[in-house]
C-alpha cells in the first residue's frame, strides 16, 4: 500500500476553501480573537491495494497542525475529526454537488495520478544502492572504533540494513542517521557501529531492498596494530629502494648513451 499526490492533475478547491475560511472565522469570533499568523492547510491523499483494483481518497482539511475534518471515499461522506471542524463538514455533507465532487476523485485524481505515475517510471521504479564500509575513530572513548555503512541513491525508500560481527547480527552500538532524500527521486543513509576490532574480526554490512535479488554484503576485517605496522613498513622500505634506484638507473643510462657504438671485427682495415 502507498500513498502520495501527483502536482498536475485533479479538480480545484477554491470553492469548498472560502466556505471554510468563512465557516471558521464565524465559528472563532465566537470563541477568542483569531490569531495574527495561521496556517490553513489540505491534503490529498491516495492509497492502492494491488495497482488500482482498490482506491482509497482521502482529503483532509488542517488548521495550524489542527485536524477539522477529512473526506474518506470509503464512506462518501466527510467525517469530523475535532469539533473546530464540525460546522464545515455538516455543511459539505448537506450540499450533494460537493459530495458528488469528492465521491469522484477516487478514478478522477488518484487513478489518473497513478497512471501519470506509471508513464514517468515513478511507479515500479527500483534503483540499486550503492554500498560503502569505511571505519573512523570515535572521540567519546580512546579505544572504541566506529564503522560506517553508507548506502546511497536507492529508490524506493524502504530498506533494511544489519550489521554482522563474523556471521552474528550486532544490535548493541549500532546508531542510524534519518533517511535523507537527494532530490532526484533516490535516498541515502549512514548506519555506524561501535565497535572494538580484534585481528581477524570481519565485520558485514548487510542490505536489503526490493532492487536487490538477495542481500548485499560488504565486508571489512580487523587488522591488529602490529600487522599495519608491518605493512606500513614493507611500504616505506619499497618506496625507500626506488628512490635509491632512480639515481643509479639514469647515471647507467646516461653513461651507456655516450659510449662509442662497436663495430664489427670484418670492417676494420
Amino acid at each position: 500500500m502507498g500513498a502520495g499526490r501527483i502536482l498536475g492533475a485533479g479538480s480545484r478547491w477554491a470553492g469548498a476553501l472560502l466556505v471554510t475560511l468563512t465557516v471558521l472565522r464565524t465559528h472563532l469570533a465566537h470563541c477568542m480573537e483569531p490569531p495574527e499568523h495561521f496556517l490553513y492547510q489540505t491534503k490529498h491523499e491516495c492509497y492502492f491495494t494491488n495497482g488500482t483494483e482498490r482506491v482509497r481518497y482521502l482529503y483532509r482539511h488542517i488548521y495550524d497542525r489542527q485536524p477539522l475534518a477529512h473526506f474518506d471515499s470509503d464512506l462518501g461522506v466527510y467525517v469530523v475529526d475535532t469539533e473546530l471542524g464540525r460546522p464545515s463538514a455538516e455543511y459539505w455533507n448537506s450540499r450533494p454537488e460537493i459530495l458528488a465532487q469528492q465521491r469522484g476523485e477516487a478514478d478522477r485524481f488518484c487513478r489518473h495520478n497513478y497512471g501519470v505515475a506509471q508513464t514517468g517510471k515513478m511507479v515500479g521504479r527500483t534503483v540499486l544502492p550503492k554500498v560503502k564500509v569505511s571505519p573512523t575513530k570515535s572521540g567519546s572513548q580512546p579505544h572504541s572504533h566506529l564503522l560506517v555503512c553508507s548506502v546511497t541513491g536507492f529508490y524506493p525508500s524502504g530498506i533494511e540494513i544489519k550489521w554482522l560481527k563474523n556471521g552474528q547480527e550486532q544490535t548493541a552500538g549500532v546508531v542510524s542517521t534519518e533517511l535523507l532524500q537527494n532530490g532526484d527521486w533516490t535516498f541515502q543513509i549512514l548506519v555506524m557501529l561501535e565497535m572494538s576490532p580484534r585481528r581477524g574480526d570481519v565485520y558485514t554490512c548487510q542490505v536489503e531492498h526490493i532492487s536487490l535479488q538477495g542481500p548485499l554484503a560488504v565486508h571489512w576485517e580487523a587488522q591488529s596494530d602490529s600487522a599495519r605496522s608491518k605493512m606500513l613498513t614493507g611500504v616505506g622500505g619499497f618506496v625507500l629502494g626506488l628512490i635509491f634506484l632512480a639515481p643509479g638507473l639514469l647515471i647507467y643510462l646516461k653513461n651507456k648513451k655516450g659510449r662509442p657504438v662497436p663495430q664489427p671485427a670484418g670492417l676494420l682495415s
